[in-house]
């Protein structure tokens, strides 16, 4: 990959949120395709991160607060937002719009999810459940209405988050999921290739998400990780109600025809937790009331 003629090589590309899962995967690439690249965030990392000194520079602050960031876009022409949580994403994209506004930012790329305009948070455990959803869609929103040229892409849910998830409810001697999940979980690397490749390109608004190669119900990805870990649990069907459980349940957050990703949860798994000794499964299934074994 190289950088179009009409970016200056010495133009740095800010990217918000640039030592996270896919920040840094981004910097990479970005710094692959000759770019200059400005990392935003709340500490400058040491440099055994992997960030060269000649082709990253760090500024740092405070997307919650908007501290710093009028610094940190100055100078720069293309942004990727990459920086987000589980609440406060709207808040984040505002303070970001309003620096690069006064910059004259010329393209802004983010990060959304699958399902964010699908999954509906209609109540208090809709919230605490599925805020992220919410969360996403609201700065989707900020961008769009910004006036700056912009790109958004939406991908389903990373490996190491799926990871994160599976390694907290392993800690359980019995483990509730939620029956009719399911997931397509992509890779952090091959969102972040599409991520750099659209933010050297022309703003595009809203492009086809990227998504995984499989999908999966929740409890046969848990089956996976408990596998490959060799631990032993229980794995109890729990029912959720509420409209974002039906939407979820309904496929929402996953994205059939968009099969991108080549990189499957086996992969992911066996590079980062290792390989099962054998094919026994290291959880046992217990049907709900009325469900089928």
């Amino acid at each position: 990959m190289t950088v179009p003629e009409s970016i200056p090589p010495a133009t740095p590309v800010l990217v918000t949120g640039g030592t996270g899962t896919l920040g840094r995967q981004v910097v990479g690439r970005l710094r692959e395709a000759g770019c200059q690249v400005r990392v935003f965030g709340r500490h400058a990392p040491d440099v055994t991160t992997g960030h060269g000194e000649t082709s990253v520079e760090f500024a740092t602050g405070d997307l919650d607060t908007g501290q710093g960031i009028e610094a940190a876009v100055r100078g720069t022409e293309i942004v990727v937002h990459c920086a987000g949580s589980s609440r406060g994403d709207e808040e984040k994209a505002r303070q970001l719009v309003t620096a690069a506004s006064h910059a004259r930012i010329r393209h802004l790329i983010l990060i959304s999810v699958v399902g964010a305009d699908q999954v509906p948070v209609a109540n208090r455990v809709d919230r605490a459940l599925f805020g992220y959803f919410a969360s996403k869609l609201a700065a989707e929103r900020v961008v769009a209405d910004s006036g700056i040229p912009w790109t958004t892409l939406r991908a389903t849910q990373f490996h190491d988050l799926v990871l994160a998830v599976a390694q907290q409810m392993s800690r359980l001697p019995v483990i509730p999921v939620p029956v009719g999940f399911r997931f397509q979980p992509v890779d952090a690397g091959e969102v972040a290739a599409r991520l750099v490749e659209l933010a050297l390109g022309a703003p595009a608004g809203l492009v086809p998400a990227i998504a995984g190669p499989r999908v999966a119900e929740m409890s046969d990805l848990l089956r996976s990780y408990l596998n490959a870990s060799h631990r032993r649990r229980v794995i109890v069907p729990l029912w959720l109600p509420g409209q974002a459980a039906r939407a979820v349940r309904a496929g929402a957050v996953i994205a059939p025809d968009r099969r991108i990703g080549r990189i499957t949860w086996e992969d992911f798994l066996a590079t980062r937790v290792g390989s099962p000794s054998d094919k026994t499964s290291g959880a046992t299934w217990r049907p709900a009331r009325g469900e089928a074994r």
